[in-house]
This record gives C-alpha cells, structure tokens and sequence, in this order.
C-alpha cells in the first residue's frame, strides 16, 4: 500500500494495520465511542474482519506508529459503492498533534477515493464520513477538511422479552400479508432466487430515500456476507395479495435482512436489522411492521435480549415513530458527513 503521502512527525512510521494490532485499534475506537455511547465495548471480531478478514478486501487502511511503534491512529477508506467512498479515522485524542494527525489522514483519504473513483471510471465521488452527535472534535477535523453534516442517524434498541417467541405475543401480519424467512436448500444455503428478490426489492424500496446508491447484486451479497455477524436464516421476505385479485399469486413487497450482535452486558446475543425495506406500493399494508415482529420472535427464540436498527432521524416514511410505537429506543445518535471530490 502506497503510505508516502500521509505526513506524520519525524521518527514516526505510516504501516499497513494487522491483527496484531487488534487491541490497539479497538481501544482507539472504543475511546471515541465511549462519551456518546457510554461504552467503550468494541465488536473485536468486526475489527478483525477490516483488518485482515473479508471486509479489509475493498477497504485501503494505513496506522500512524509514533517513534516507539504505538499506533496512534487509524484510517481507512471503503470502496462501498460506485460513486461512494466511506471514510473512516480513530485518533489518540491526547496527542497534542492529534489535530493534525487527523488532517493528515483525511487528506490521504481522499486521495485514495479519487484513486477507487477512477478504477471505477468515474469523474467524481462522495466521500462518506461520520461523528457522534455532539463530538465537536470529529466535527471540527471532517469540517477543516471540507465535508459537511449531510445527515444524522437514530440508533435504536428494543429489549426482546422471552415469551414474544410464543404465538399469539406478538401482533400477527395484517390479511393478505405474509413473512418468512430466506429459502435454503438442503445444505443450509440459500436460494439464489430468494437473495436476487431481497435484493431487488430493497433497491427498489430506497430509490426515494436519502443519499440511495445503486449496488450490484454481487456488491451487496458480497459485503453483507463479510460482516461477521451475518447469517443467512436472518433474511426474510414479505408477500402481499393483490386487494383487487384473490387469486393471484402473492407478490414480494418487502424484505428485511438481520445480523447477530455480540454478547452485551447482560451476556446475551442480539440481533440486528441491517436493512428494511417495503416497496412503495405496498406502504400502509403493514409490511415493515410484520417483517420486524418477526424478527422480535426470532430473536426471542434465540434467547437474544434486544433487537437494534438505525433510522434516518428525517425519514420521509416516518419510520422513526412506527419503531417508537413498538418499542424501539434512541440510545444516541450519529452523522454523516460528506465531502464531492473530482478524480
């Protein structure tokens, strides 16, 4: 990896992270999430995939060693779509250059987008950053380096109670809706049938939402699989009759694709909502509703304790006050922040 650009003191060294920087890294990310999230908990296997699993393959990463080798940052840009470049930057913040030290690494970051960019073949991209509500500090390192607060994002968790596994707990799909999870084959894989209509209806579910980009079938399979928390008997598909004609064959309208969260402080799993999504002409049957108790069940037959998403705090379909209804609390809130650069 090309390191000669990031612009670090004398005596110290740019170097390609490895696993055997994974205790390091965790403590620099979880020092940043911890006066915003009140925990500084990190998921230490998530870390280990971007380093050196099968997230770090579209990912460019470089830490900042100082002269006694202790990394002292980490920066890392994603190729997560054409035309979208996530930007990533954990800083020791009790570096009197820390200020610095982040300029630096955002500017090796934009260089390797517009590098991901014209692999691509494109002319430009968005750079894709992010803060913690109320951190001044990140804010003020992606705003010197131009980007701007594009949006903010509610983080939100439902305890799961034992007996929502149970039928009748829960509230039943509304008449002519219908929900289940991902065909498999004998093996335990999945149909590929099934992964192109989740896959389908979520793009076509997105068009009108903020910042949509288009992903390839593959793109999305791909990245999805390399989050360690991914299972395939964690997708499910909504079907809807046609009000107007009984007899036709229910269409998919809604899809949903869940992930397993690690041990939290009660030593017990979660799961998490990755993407929900309800096509547009399907909105007021009481297709999302549906998909998400059957994820409360779920996880309730699990033994999980808690169900977590994240939702556009502007959402134009109001999603935020559908989860409130039902449970969901925000527990803190996140930004992205963007920056347009020209290859």
């Amino acid at each position: 990896m090309n390191h000669e650009h990031l612009d670090l003191p004398d005596g110290w060294r740019a170097t390609t992270p490895d696993l055997g920087d994974l205790t390091r890294l965790c403590e620099l990310r979880g020092a940043a999430a911890e006066p915003w999230t009140g925990s500084a908990a990190v998921d230490a296997d998530a870390v280990a995939a971007e380093v050196a699993g099968p997230m770090s393959w579209t990912r460019r990463q470089v830490v900042a060693r100082d002269a006694d080798g202790v990394v002292r940052a980490w920066f890392t840009v994603n190729d997560r779509a054409a035309g979208r470049v996530v930007v990533s930057l954990d800083v020791d913040r009790e570096l009197p250059d820390a200020d610095v030290l982040a300029a630096a690494g955002l500017a090796w970051a934009e260089r390797q987008g517009r590098e991901l960019a014209a692999q691509r073949g494109l002319a430009a991209t968005q750079l894709d950053a992010g803060a913690y509500a109320g951190d001044g500090v990140q804010r003020r390192w992606l705003a010197a380096a131009g980007y701007v607060h594009a949006r903010s994002w509610l983080q939100m968790s439902r305890p799961v109670r034992p007996e929502e596994a149970d039928a009748g707990v829960l509230p039943d799909p509304r008449p002519g809706v219908v929900v289940r999870q991902v065909a498999t084959h004998d093996d335990g894989s999945p149909v590929a049938d099934d992964l192109q209509t989740v896959h389908r209806v979520l793009e076509s579910a997105f068009e009108d939402h903020f910042n949509s980009y288009r992903e390839s079938f593959s793109e999305f399979v791909v990245r999805l699989r390399a989050d360690p928390g991914h299972r395939w008997d964690h997708w499910w598909l909504a079907f809807v009759a046609d009000e107007q004609d009984p007899q036709a064959a229910p269409v998919p309208m809604g899809a949903l694709v869940g992930s397993a969260l690690p041990s939290g402080a009660s030593g017990k799993e979660g799961s998490y909502v990755e993407y929900l999504g309800a096509d547009r002409r399907a909105r007021g049957r009481g297709v999302a509703t549906a998909l998400l108790f059957a994820v409360v069940a779920d996880a309730a037959a699990r033994g999980r304790d808690r169900v977590g998403l994240e939702v556009d705090a502007d959402s134009p379909t109001g999603a935020a006050a559908l989860y409130e209804r039902w449970g969901w609390r925000t527990k803190y809130t996140t930004e992205s922040w963007h920056r347009d650069t020209s290859v």
